[in-house]
């Protein structure tokens, strides 16, 4: 331990971003529990590195007594006045006790905790990293498939796409390069585990205000999304400036922007409707792109009776109840749709 020592732990605490005195502290009491190892459990020692030379030096700490019972914690009053003859009873003298052969001990033991503080520090900093990063997109690259689970590297940390995840009917093949969501990011032994979605609605919101500078600038509002990932999305917008159109902006000149966000989600189709605060328009909106005829709200149940005509009634429901079932999340009400004639056979 000397002067190189101390310029490693210098170096490695500017790359690394960890403060010298946390890991002269952390060697500090490495340290301790190596010379207790040693040369004994029972003792009350410290040790003390000198961060103006690297030097180590050992100290038992002993308690001041009239009448000495254990000489590893104790020292005599005698003794302690023929140190400095100020000592009294009760007061606590560190006697320096530095083995000749600890400074190898000492070289050994603080490479280790070194090592361990570097990966604990380089941990902590990813995870600080990546924590505010919960709720964004990432890019990253698809590395290795495992149980079901895909990896994927986002540079400082390995990231997993769960099955659950992952978007139906999507191929995951090894070296793609692929924009994710992150979900959450938990700290565990290992360090901390991102983990990732591409069926997450979140995921849409993030692109369209990657892509539509209006939605990042505030002007115009994405009020509402609802998804079957790798099918088909309806989300509502709205604006806050009456000479933008809030539809319009997202899907730009000859549809360009909603094309780059499909092609990101691999063909997935997107409905874009504008959010009104009257349900009764939305909910008609919202069942787009069929055309609806009535809409009656129900406020007390949450529910809206809607009536199209007989042939928009398919169109309405949608293949398998998707838009109906769609529309109904995006608005956040039971909606019963009926066509003409079922309506009149029940008047």
């Amino acid at each position: 331990m000397n002067g190189e020592f101390l310029q490693a732990i210098e170096q490695i605490a500017r790359e690394k971003g960890i403060k010298q005195e946390i890991l002269f502290e952390a060697i500090d009491a490495a340290l301790v529990t190596a010379y207790k190892k040693n040369y004994g459990t029972s003792q009350n020692v410290k040790v003390a590195i000198s961060r103006e030379t690297g030097d180590v030096e050992v100290y038992a700490k002993k308690t001041v007594v009239e009448a000495l019972e254990d000489e590893l914690l104790e020292i005599s009053i005698e003794d302690a006045k023929s140190i400095n003859r100020n000592y009294e009873i009760g007061d606590i003298i560190e006697i320096k006790v530095t083995p000749k052969n600890f400074g190898r001990i000492a070289a050994q033991t603080a490479k280790q905790v070194v090592v361990q503080r570097i990966r604990e520090a380089e941990r902590s900093n990813v995870y600080e990293e990546f924590i505010n990063k919960e709720d964004e997109i990432v890019n990253g690259l698809v590395q290795r498939k495992e149980k079901n689970n895909v990896f994927i590297d986002l540079g400082k940390t390995e990231a997993v796409l769960g099955p659950n995840e992952q978007t139906p009917g999507e191929a995951y093949n090894l070296g793609d390069r692929l924009k994710t969501y992150v979900v959450e990011v938990k700290k565990t032994t290992k360090g901390p585990q991102v983990m990732l979605s591409r069926t997450h609605p979140g995921l849409v919101k993030r692109l369209f205000e990657l892509e539509v500078p209006e939605i990042k600038d505030g002007i115009v509002e994405i009020k509402s999304i609802s998804r079957e990932a790798g099918s088909r999305t309806k989300m509502a917008v709205f604006s806050h400036d009456e000479n933008i159109d809030a539809v319009g902006a997202c899907v730009g000149q000859r549809g360009q922007r909603v094309q780059v966000i499909v092609d990101e989600l691999r063909g997935e189709k997107i409905d874009i409707i504008e959010w009104s605060n009257d349900l009764t328009i939305f909910v008609a909106s919202a069942l787009s792109p069929a055309k609806v005829i009535k809409v009656s709200i129900n406020k007390e149940e949450n529910t809206a009776n809607v009536v199209v005509s007989d042939s928009q009634l398919s169109l309405a429901i949608g293949k398998e109840g998707q838009n109906a079932r769609l529309a109904a999340k995006l608005t956040g009400c039971k909606i019963d749709i009926k066509s003409e004639s079922q309506a009149l056979s029940l008047n």
